[in-house]
């Protein structure tokens, strides 16, 4: 599961087995609709699960967050740096 800084203050939640391709599509324009309306500033946060059932579960949970409670997760188990 990886978090992603948008531009404006939004985060944005995926799953990937090669998080540095699949941010770098998202910086491309070609990761989500979302990212393209909302480009990516920052990779905030990778976490490793097991397998892809695990890591469904985590990002709905993560999403079922509020955005306080997101930004202070990510602060918290913060693995990826500048």
């Amino acid at each position: 599961m990886y978090v992603i800084a948008c531009r404006g203050g939004s985060l944005y939640t995926g799953i990937s087995t090669d998080v540095a391709r699949r941010y770098a599509a998202h910086s491309a324009g070609r990761g989500a609709r979302y990212t393209k309306s909302h480009p990516p500033e920052k990779l905030l946060l990778t976490v490793e699960f097991a397998d892809r059932s695990q890591a469904l579960q985590a990002e709905y949970a993560f999403k079922q967050l509020s955005a306080v409670e997101k930004r202070t997760f990510c602060m918290r188990h913060e693995t990826v740096s500048d």
